[in-house]
C-alpha cells in the first residue's frame, strides 16, 4: 500500500500530473500526544500542542476523523495537514500511514514532532532520518512505514528526572519555569513547519537547528 509514496521520486525524467504536483505542495504534519484531557498539559503531548498553537494563531478548527483529528492550513501555496493521532503514542504508525496514503502525500513531505529527553529543554532539532531513540511513538512510525528515513521534529523536554522516573515524568506538566518559556518556543516551532514547506527540509535545518 506504501509502496507508491517510497517510489514516487524515483522515477528518471519522470513527467508530474496535475495530481502529482498538487500533492507536491501538500505536507503532512503530525504531532504526537496521548488524546484525553489528563494528558493535555504533559510533556509527551508537545506535538499535539505545538499544532494546537499554530491552529490557535490561525484560527483554525480540529475535526474528528479517522485515526484522528485534523485541520487544514494554507501558507504561501502549500497545504499544510495537520494531524494529532487518536490510537495513543505507541499506535501512531496506523494513523500517519492512513494519512499519508489516503491524502497521497509523497513521503518526503512528512514532518512528524515528538518530544526527546535527549536534549535540553526547547532545543529545537530537524532530523532527516534515525533511530526511534527509545521513543514508542517514533518506533511504531518506522515499523508502519517500514524505513526510518522520514523527516522529524525533535523538541528537548530535559532528562532531569531520576532513576526509574522516567514513565512519570514525560507524563508530568510542565514546570512554572518551563511555562514561561514555552511560548516563545512554540512561536519558533510554527516557523519550521512553515519553513520546512516551503524553504525545504535541508534549510530548515540549517536555519532552525539548535535554536
Amino acid at each position: 500500500m506504501f509502496n507508491w509514496l517510497q517510489n514516487f521520486f524515483r522515477k528518471p525524467n519522470k513527467t508530474f500530473s496535475v495530481e502529482e504536483k498538487d500533492s507536491m505542495k501538500k505536507f503532512l504534519i503530525v504531532g504526537l500526544g496521548n488524546i484525553g484531557e489528563k494528558y493535555q498539559n504533559t510533556r509527551h503531548n508537545i506535538g499535539f500542542k505545538i499544532l494546537e498553537h499554530l491552529a490557535t494563531k490561525n484560527d483554525l478548527i480540529f475535526e474528528t476523523h479517522k485515526l484522528g483529528d485534523l485541520t487544514s492550513y494554507k501558507f504561501k501555496g502549500r497545504t499544510f495537514i495537520l494531524l494529532k493521532p487518536s490510537t495513543f503514542m505507541n499506535l501512531s504508525g496506523k494513523s500517519v500511514l492512513y494519512w499519508l496514503t489516503k491524502e497521497k502525500i509523497p513521503l518526503e513531505n512528512l514532518l512528524v514532532i515528538t518530544d526527546d529527553l535527549n536534549l535540553p529543554f526547547g532545543t529545537l532539532r530537524i532530523k532527516t532520518k534515525g533511530s526511534d531513540g527509545g521513543h514508542n511513538g517514533l518506533k511504531d512510525i518506522q515499523e508502519k512505514l517500514n524505513t526510518t528515513n522520514y523527516n522529524r521534529f525533535r523538541f528537548g523536554i530535559s532528562d532531569a528526572f531520576g532513576k526509574g522516573q522516567q514513565v512519570d515524568y514525560v507524563l508530568s506538566n510542565w514546570t512554572e519555569e518551563e511555562e514561561e518559556k514555552l511560548s516563545e518556543r512554540l512561536d519558533k516551532s510554527i516557523e519550521i513547519i512553515k519553513s520546512f514547506g516551503t524553504a525545504g527540509i535541508k534549510h530548515t535545518m540549517n536555519d532552525y537547528n539548535g535554536k
